[in-house]
């Protein structure tokens, strides 16, 4: 588990224990997650939080596999532009993913369709600065269990209710990738 903190009463200090996963265990021992975090604009009810949790490791070739569902998913809410802000992972700036980002946003103007990405890459080191990080923060606090480790399922469904979001399918890592 990460270091986390939470509230607690004075007298009963929540203590976290890292636990190990059993030899054997056939679940999961570590889980990877992309989000998005859309914030309410042009008369749309609430903020929005995106979810896809992976299927293995966070790579280019799922990270592009994220933006095309992100392209859809703002498309159909009719969206004409997503502004991606995010940090330094290896995944995030990769060349597949910069190739990527920019044979669709050639496409999406040539042919005046779909949805532009324009992606903000944060200062290294500065993660505080990206506005999805306190969701994040908040989040492992709503769904920290000190008593036992949660499975892979538990923890995906807690997450998904701490954000207040529905939990898709895993994104699959790719043949060539795995």
């Amino acid at each position: 588990m990460p270091t986390v903190s939470s509230w607690a009463a004075p007298e009963r200090r929540l203590r976290l224990v890292e636990r190990a996963v059993p030899p054997g265990d056939p679940d999961r021992k570590a889980l990877a997650c992309y989000g998005l975090w859309l914030r309410a604009r042009d008369g749309a009810p609430r903020d929005q939080m995106w979810l896809r949790f992976l299927a293995g490791r966070p790579v280019s070739a799922v990270t592009i596999q994220f933006l095309a569902w992100c392209v859809e998913q703002a498309g159909a809410q009719g969206q004409t532009a997503l502004l991606v802000v995010w940090d330094n992972a290896s995944w995030h700036g990769s060349q597949a993913v910069r190739r990527w980002l920019r044979a669709h946003n050639r496409r999406v103007k040539q042919s005046g369709q779909g949805v532009r990405i324009v992606i903000c890459a944060l200062p290294v080191k500065s993660p505080w600065l990206n506005p999805i990080e306190p969701k994040w923060a908040h989040s492992k606090r709503r769904i920290v269990e000190p008593a036992r480790l949660l499975t892979a399922q538990e923890l995906m469904e807690r997450v998904g209710a701490a954000l207040e979001c529905p939990i898709h399918e895993p994104l699959p890592i790719p043949e060539k990738v795995a």
